[in-house]
This record gives structure tokens, C-alpha cells and sequence, in this order.
């Protein structure tokens, strides 16, 4: 289901059920109801239980985005190093050169076709990918310079290699969802009160009232909808966060 989808139903459904429910307690109420009778504190506690979840949503909407930036951060600076070893290393000779290279596309191959994958449906990198890098380490940190051209670039080479190992495991670390469960819940039960709320005011089934509830309903589901897209963004989005490996190596082949 993609999820331009799961945000349709999402608002769709929560859009009906509040319009249900307010057309069934106008049906159901006695005829003697009164809803200009709603008591100022009803009215003043609404207010302040909308404002604080709006706070909290907002909140978890900054956290979100945040941890998906980051994590995109740190596929640009890891795709970036490992790209920066390629193009250093022409100061190699050709055998050398040829062979980081080759496990640099390796490695970068195997990320791209299946520790993605790994990420998304386990939670964690792979052991492959572990043993890929540190092949391109050896590489690297083995060759013994030639000449002082070969020796000038040898240092920046291994600050690259140090920068794509940190990079990879900040990206490792960071694989996690950034909203626990217990902040799951305290969301979604937050926008039931919020939206129950609505009810203590006696709306009625007027095509304003109506029109305000429901667009109020689609506005949270769309707010949680943003925070479940943001919250695993190796897990949705993924294209979004593989485009900087397949822009700096458009060729690779796992």
C-alpha cells in the first residue's frame, strides 16, 4: 500500500466516524437538549486539552524530522567519502587503483541492493557489508606509497575511509524508529480526547459544524500520518534516502 494511500484512508476514516457520530448523537438526543446549555468549563477545557496536544504534536513532528535529516546526513556524508576514495585513488597505479575501486563498487553495490533491504526488514546492517568495508580499510591502510605524489594522497585517503566508517555507523545506529511505542499511544489516545472533546460542546448535525469537525479530524490524522512517514526513514522513503549512492554511482551493481 503506498502511502499516499494510507494518508487518504487515514483522513477519510477519521473524517467519517467523527461525522457518524455526530449524526447519530443528533438523532439520539432528547428533543428537550439544549446545546447553547454547554457549561464555560467544558468549553475552557477543550481549549487548553487542544492547545497542550498541539504542543505535543509539534513536538514529535521537530523530533521526526530531526532524526530523518540526520540519518540522511549520514548517507550523504558516507556515499560522499566513499566517492572521494575513488577519485583519490587515480594517484595510485593502476592495479591498486583498479582494486579499491572494484570493492569500493562492491560494497556500495551490496548496500544499495541488499542492506537496504536488511535495514527496513530486520533493523540492523549486515555482516556482508561489515566484511565489504573493511575490505576497502585493508585496501587503503595496507598499500605502502611508491612515490611522494602517492604518499601526499595517502593520508586524505584514510581520513576518507575514517569519515565513511563513522558515517556507517551512525547510519547503523540510527536505523531504529524514533518514536517509541508508549509515545504511540499517548499520541493516538491524545487525538481521541482531542476529538471527543468535540462532542462535549453538543455539536449538531448543522453543515458548519459538521464541516469544521471533520476538517479538524483530517488535520490531526494528517499531523500523525507526517510523524509515522518521518519516523523510520530508512524504512519509508527509501528512495529518497538511497539517492545520494545512486547519484555518486550511478553504475553500481550489487
Amino acid at each position: 500500500m503506498s502511502e499516499w494511500l494510507v494518508l487518504a484512508v487515514a483522513m477519510a476514516a477519521a473524517c467519517a466516524v467523527v461525522v457518524i457520530v455526530a449524526v447519530v448523537r443528533d438523532r439520539t438526543a432528547p428533543e428537550d437538549d439544549d446545546p447553547s446549555e454547554t457549561p464555560d468549563v467544558i468549553e475552557y477545557m477543550t481549549m487548553m486539552i487542544g492547545v497542550v496536544y498541539a504542543i505535543v504534536l509539534g513536538l514529535a513532528i521537530a523530533g521526526v524530522w530531526e532524526a530523518r535529516s540526520g540519518a540522511h546526513e549520514y548517507v550523504r556524508a558516507e556515499s560522499h567519502a566513499l566517492h572521494e576514495i575513488s577519485e583519490r585513488v587515480r594517484a595510485y597505479p593502476p592495479d591498486a587503483r583498479d582494486r579499491i575501486r572494484d570493492d569500493v563498487n562492491a560494497y556500495v553495490g551490496h548496500v544499495v541492493t541488499t542492506e537496504w533491504k536488511s535495514m527496513a526488514e530486520h533493523g540492523r546492517t549486515t555482516e556482508r557489508g561489515d566484511r565489504l568495508f573493511e575490505r576497502i580499510r585493508a585496501d587503503v591502510t595496507d598499500y605502502e606509497p611508491g612515490s611522494d605524489f602517492e604518499a601526499q594522497a595517502y593520508q586524505p585517503l584514510l581520513d576518507q575511509v575514517t569519515a565513511a566508517d563513522e558515517a556507517r555507523s551512525a547510519r547503523a545506529g540510527s536505523i531504529e524508529p524514533t518514536m517509541p511505542g508508549v509515545v504511540w499511544f499517548g499520541l493516538i489516545a491524545g487525538a481521541v480526547v482531542t476529538v471527543g472533546m468535540i462532542f462535549t460542546l453538543q455539536i449538531r448535525r448543522t453543515g458548519r459544524e459538521l464541516l469544521l469537525a471533520g476538517l479538524f479530524s483530517i488535520l490531526i490524522a494528517f499531523l500523525l500520518f507526517l510523524i509515522w512517514n518521518f519516523d523510520e526513514p530508512y524504512v519509508r522513503g527509501a528512495e529518497e534516502s538511497l539517492a545520494p549512492f545512486l547519484q555518486l554511482f550511478p553504475g553500481v551493481k550489487g
